[in-house]
């Protein structure tokens, strides 16, 4: 029995989860989107990257946006994004080519941009 080794357990650590946004390196949460995706009814499949890329997708077009509504409000000495510079930023950006076709009624209630 000299020569038999006993076996300890040994202790190994858990991994902590790492959550599909962490590890695509988005801002967005990928899981909410998939989640999304699938419950709308004409969805039969998909793949796991799907939800991945089309999270990617909506984090960059909502960056190019609030960047060009920052350049909107700075050119109106404004600190604040209001929806207006929002509104005026994709109208006028080079992202208007692709809102061109936007079936949503525009609201005749907002306000305009306080002075």
């Amino acid at each position: 029995m000299s020569g038999e080794r006993r076996c300890r357990p040994t202790r190994r650590r858990k991994k902590h989860a790492v959550s599909r946004s962490q590890r695509a390196e988005l801002q967005f949460p990928v899981s909410r989107v998939d989640r999304l995706l699938r419950e709308a009814p004409d969805v039969q499949r998909l793949s796991r990257d799907t939800s991945v890329f089309f999270t990617g997708v909506l984090e960059y077009l909502t960056a190019n946006i609030l960047e060009l509504a920052s350049k909107e409000a700075l050119n109106q000495h404004r600190v604040l994004i209001t929806p207006e510079h929002v509104e005026r930023a994709v109208d006028n950006g080079p992202l208007s080519s692709i809102f061109k076709d936007d079936t949503h009624p525009r609201g005749d209630g907002m306000t305009s941009a306080r002075k």
